[in-house]
């Protein structure tokens, strides 16, 4: 990761994770154990592991949108806290639907806690979110409260199509912009409404942040197919095994090529695959032209993003760093 980016991250990390950490220590015992346990603060029994979990991202964007446009990013430091609730919240909440098992190289807060209590403090976390970002004004709650509703239908199409035989490219697109690219885009614009932006910026800044999330999307489905686990630190093909409609592989399904459609009669079986036939899996949607789909298509949404974000520069050189974390976003491999 390039020394600008690391610097732009703890930078951030500096200014949101003292309140971020205050804000979870007011939550009740229990669901403070689970939450501290997810976010990487302490183990299993309590005991502190030195440092938090996660890449931070959504985070720094809101600090450094609000940076761009000539503000002062400590002053959205509470919106930055309550975009990170939001995204853990979900984490919580998609272990436990995806029965996912670990997450950064360790067990899930459900496979460590049980579903329940992993889903009533994805449940906390949302709730205390909007008790954060309450003190940002109305116009801050109804953007993060926009871009949950959308995360949330985005996770909702995302399981139906679990039992769908027949997704489109677009409708996949939608679920990830949905999922993803919603609430990476309210991120951006809290930044900028917080940095007190004029409206046609905090819009620019938006679309930014959504190009830039369903970028980010794309290259989680490559690195979910093709990711190295040890670096990843998620278990290889996963998103395979469970036959998950990503971008790639609805990408290689509707390819028209012979792979696509040997694809396509492995996915309709519901038979367990042994781990060759998975590594088939992989070889077919990258011979269905998926993979290479996926990566155009992240590096075309960064251009794009891009463009978005120069017409809000106010502040001289504070883009750069921004230009830096998105392409960290997209060129990244865990």
């Amino acid at each position: 990761m390039a020394t600008s980016v690391v610097d732009s991250l703890q930078w951030s990390r500096g200014l949101f994770e003292p309140a971020m950490r205050q804000a979870i220590s007011e939550l009740p015992h229990e669901t403070r154990h689970v939450c501290g346990y997810h976010l990487g603060y302490w183990d299993e029994n309590g005991n502190a592991t030195g440092e938090a979990a996660g890449k931070a991202v959504r985070p720094a964007l809101v600090l450094l949108s609000a940076e761009v446009v000539g503000g002062a990013g400590p002053a959205a430091a509470p919106a930055a806290v309550a975009v990170e609730l939001v995204h853990n919240f979900s984490l919580l909440h998609d272990d436990v639907l995806d029965r996912d098992a670990a997450r950064r190289g360790r067990p899930t807060a459900w496979a460590a806690f049980g579903a329940g209590p992993a889903i009533m403090a994805g449940d906390a976390l949302l709730s205390l979110a909007y008790r954060v970002i309450a003190g940002c004004g109305a116009e801050a709650v109804r953007v993060l409260h926009e871009a949950t509703t959308a995360l949330i239908e985005g996770e909702t199409a995302d399981l139906a199509f679990e039992d769908a035989t027949d997704i489109s490219v677009a409708e996949v697109e939608t679920m990830a912009s949905g999922k993803t690219g919603a609430l990476i885009g309210a991120a951006c614009e809290l930044g900028a409404l917080l940095g007190r932006a004029p409206t046609d910026h905090r819009r620019e800044l938006r679309s930014f942040g959504e190009k830039l999330g369903l970028a980010f999307q794309h290259v989680d489905d490559l690195l979910g197919i093709w990711g190295d686990p040890e670096v990843t630190r998620k278990p290889v093909h996963a998103d395979l095994r469970a036959r998950k409609k990503s971008l790639p592989v609805v990408a290689a399904l509707h390819s028209g090529t012979d792979a696509g459609r040997e694809l396509a009669e492995v996915y309709a079986s519901e038979e367990d695959l042994p781990a060759a036939e998975i590594e088939r899996l992989a070889l077919l949607v990258d011979k269905a032209g998926g993979r290479d789909w996926s990566r155009s298509e992240a590096e075309r949404l960064m251009s794009e993003s891009l463009s978005s974000l120069r017409r809000t520069e106010f502040r001289p050189g504070a883009a750069n760093r921004l230009e830096d974390l998105a392409a960290m976003v997209v060129h990244r491999e865990f």
